[in-house]
């Protein structure tokens, strides 16, 4: 979609930019939590601090066409323009110019041929992510030797490695790319110590958080603040972006607000103390799955489908006896408030809950898509609660599943697949013969990755006293003298081709790019989710939300 297209559903939020902008500065939270999340200036070393706020006399139409009309010249070599394409990318404001881009891609095919490393590189990956098929084996053949290794005269290259190792992790199981993430992570590291220290910072942030593994939304703003560092400035491209984190953080802060009320309104928390209560944690998840402004709603939803999971996850683990699990059990499969009366109360209330919002969403689905995924939802519903009656009755027997059945399982148990479902339909797809297949493995291979990630160990901020198995003491049980955390990471590594593969291959996906791009990004998400430092504490997803939200 052209620029001038999007400019009028955006024009809402353009008396906000400066009249709640100070309220968003300064953080818009109580004061118990404002030495937590109060933002910093990014301060390199002899440099002034790096501004994040817009002039007064910002017009954000007209920053739209002036990105626009960049797009629009036409210079000698298309390096420049693929170039720019990728800021926008990175800065997460593409969407606006998907036409301009698509013109642009199309007319820079032939620099997948280029003997330049970087240009190479960046046009294949760019190609990758807009839906083009293209061998990896293949361009990258003429940068190797005899024996597929890169030619060492790259490894000098700084800003080819740091493109090849981009484009390494859209890996579909090509030996090519196993090679590049090797060659580039090695050579970038010895770089290291050579560089000036922002050029050293980025390419450090770049190791850390490879672009196609991380969120978006958290590499934009150190991409931002790395090009207005740099000696040529894209002031137009720049003021845009900024525009577009502000405009997102009040939509964000608007929409936590809702939600809170919700949570308070639905007193839950009170009611079933021993349960989390962790209203931030939970839209953190819906905030970086769907992204867009119009979306919002559907946010709204999918956080409210998060609560619960995590709530009857607590009733199953930490509240509940196997004779009330049973009746519970019981009455989601008839799908009846009646059936819940012979609950106790607190079931009953989380029963109500669950019930209310299910069915607004299929409400709100049949309204806006014509669609009536009732019947789906509810199954969605009693596979959950099925499997966490099996993860119950291994504890409560002192059955040992194997480490296999045990994963199957805890796909399941993650909530991934339900919330994907709750998605699929709120994006106004359908359930398919033809695509149910498609379908079952972009949501699986998040959810594998969430579980496998969880079961390492380093999910320790939940405080729970139940116990529901671990991945990890299953397959260290079964093989005493492997690796078992190298054998999870090779596992998510290889979820992440298959999830690659689903998405960018040469089949073109029959799912819309909002569901592919929540699939990905839920995947994303995990490593800030569960990324915990030595101290037991999540510094990404603390950095994350105050960036995004205060």
């Amino acid at each position: 979609m052209a620029a001038a297209h999007v400019c009028f559903s955006l024009s809402s939020f353009a008396p906000l930019l400066h009249s709640t902008l100070p309220v968003a500065r300064n953080g818009g939270q109580s004061g118990r939590n404002r030495g937590l999340f109060r933002p910093s200036p990014v301060i390199y070393p002899g440099r002034e601090p790096v501004s994040h706020e817009l002039s007064d006399d910002f017009d954000f139409q007209e920053s739209l066409l002036n990105v626009q009309a960049l797009l629009h010249q036409h210079p000698k070599s298309n390096k420049g323009m693929l170039s720019m394409v990728d800021h926008l990318k990175r800065l997460c404001i593409d969407h606006y110019f998907q036409d301009e881009i698509d013109n642009i891609m199309d007319s820079s095919v032939d620099l997948l041929h280029s003997d330049d490393l970087l240009d190479a590189t960046l046009s294949l990956r760019l190609m990758r992510e807009v839906g083009y098929y293209v061998s990896a084996d293949d361009v990258l053949q003429k940068f190797t030797n005899a024996n597929g290794d890169f030619n060492l005269r790259h490894s000098k290259d700084l800003r080819g490695l740091l493109s090849l190792h981009d484009m390494s992790h859209l890996n579909m199981g090509e030996a090519s790319l196993y090679k590049a993430n090797e060659f580039s992570s090695k050579h970038l590291k010895f770089a290291l110590k050579c560089l000036e220290p922002n050029l050293a910072r980025y390419v450090m942030k770049s190791l850390d958080h490879p672009y196609h593994v991380s969120l978006r939304q958290y590499k934009a703003r150190h991409h931002l603040s790395y090009l207005q560092n740099l000696p040529t400035r894209h002031t137009a491209i720049e003021k845009l972006a900024l525009a577009e984190f502000q405009m997102k953080k009040l939509q964000h802060q608007s929409e936590m607000q809702e939600i809170k009320r919700w949570w308070v309104d639905l007193g839950l928390s009170q009611e079933i103390p021993a349960a989390r209560d962790q209203v931030l944690k939970w839209y953190m998840w819906s905030m970086t799955i769907l992204e867009g402004f119009s979306f919002s709603r559907y946010r709204v939803e999918a956080t409210k489908v998060i609560s619960m999971v995590y709530i009857v996850d607590d009733i199953f683990d930490l509240v509940a006896t196997q004779e009330e699990l049973y009746l519970f059990n019981e009455a989601i499969k008839m799908w009846d408030l009646a059936a819940a009366e012979s609950l106790p109360s607190y079931m009953i209330s989380c029963y109500k809950a669950l019930y209310t919002i299910t069915n607004d969403i299929a409400d709100m689905v049949r309204k806006e898509h014509g669609l009536n995924p009732i019947n789906h939802l509810k199954q969605a519903w009693a596979t959950l609660f099925d499997g966490f009656m099996i993860e119950g009755k291994w504890l409560s027997t002192n059955q040992v599943p194997t480490s296999e059945d045990y994963l199957r399982n805890g796909v399941i148990t993650s909530g991934a697949p339900l919330l994907f479902m709750h998605l699929l339909f709120m994006l106004g797809h359908d359930l398919t013969e033809d695509n149910n297949d498609h379908i079952l493995r972009v949501i699986s291979c998040p959810a594998k990755i969430m579980r496998l990630w969880d079961d390492m160990g380093s999910a320790k901020d939940e405080l729970q006293e139940g116990l529901d198995g671990s991945y990890k003491d299953l397959y260290q049980r079964e093989n005493p003298h492997a690796d078992a955390e190298k054998h999870m990471l090779d596992m998510i590594a290889g979820e992440w081709e298959d999830l690659n593969r689903e998405c960018f291959s040469q089949t073109k996906s029959t799912l819309p790019p909002s569901f592919i791009g929540a699939s990905l990004n839920f995947a994303r998400m995990v490593s800030i989710m569960y990324g915990y430092d030595d101290e037991q504490k999540l510094p990404a997803l603390e950095d994350y939300t105050r960036m995004l939200l205060f």
